[in-house]
C-alpha cells in the first residue's frame, strides 16, 4: 500500500473582525454551556445581527435562565485538504422572550427539536477569536504554531 504525501499544514489568528466575518457567512455551529457541573455541546443555527448572536438549539431554556456565559463554535474544514477556518464566541446569553421576535427567529432559523427543547438565546459576544487552516509554504511554518499575519 502506498501513502501520499501529506502537506504541512499552518494555523493561522485571524482578527476579530475577520472571525465575525466568517461566523456571519456561516449558519451552523455549536453552543457549549454547562449542565450539572458539566459541560454540554449541542448543534445550533444562529445569524449575526447588530453585533449579536441569535442561536436556536436544542437545549431546555430552563437550564439557560437569568445571566449565564456560553461559548458558539462554528468551522468550515475540508476534509481533504485540512484548510479552512474555526471562530469561537464567548459572552453573556439571554433566552429570546419576545413572542414576536421569537416567532421571526423559528421561521427563519432551523431547528433540530420543538417544544421545552428549542431554545433562542442571545449572546453578547465578548471575546471573540479564531483561526485559519492552510498549508504551509515552508516546513518551518508547520512547526512554528499559530502565527498571527504580518502587520501592513
Amino acid at each position: 500500500m502506498t501513502t501520499l504525501p501529506t502537506a504541512a499544514r499552518r494555523m493561522v489568528d485571524i482578527s476579530g473582525e475577520e472571525a465575525l466575518y466568517l461566523l456571519e457567512g456561516a449558519s451552523q455551529g455549536r453552543l457549549i454551556h454547562e449542565q450539572r457541573q458539566v459541560t454540554a455541546i449541542r448543534p445550533a443555527s444562529h445569524v449575526l445581527e447588530y453585533g449579536r448572536l441569535i442561536v436556536r438549539t436544542p437545549v431546555p431554556a430552563a437550564l439557560l435562565s437569568g445571566p449565564v456565559a456560553v461559548t458558539y463554535h462554528a468551522d468550515q474544514i475540508n476534509p481533504t485538504t485540512g484548510t479552512g477556518w474555526a471562530v469561537t464566541a464567548s459572552g453573556p446569553a439571554e433566552v429570546v422572550t419576545n413572542t414576536d421576535e421569537a416567532a421571526h427567529y423559528r421561521r427563519t432559523l432551523p431547528g433540530w427539536a420543538h417544544g421545552p427543547h428549542d431554545t433562542l438565546l442571545r449572546i453578547h459576544p465578548q471575546t471573540v477569536n479564531g483561526y485559519r487552516f492552510a498549508h504551509a509554504t515552508h516546513p518551518a511554518e508547520a512547526v512554528a504554531g499559530p502565527q498571527r499575519p504580518p502587520s501592513r
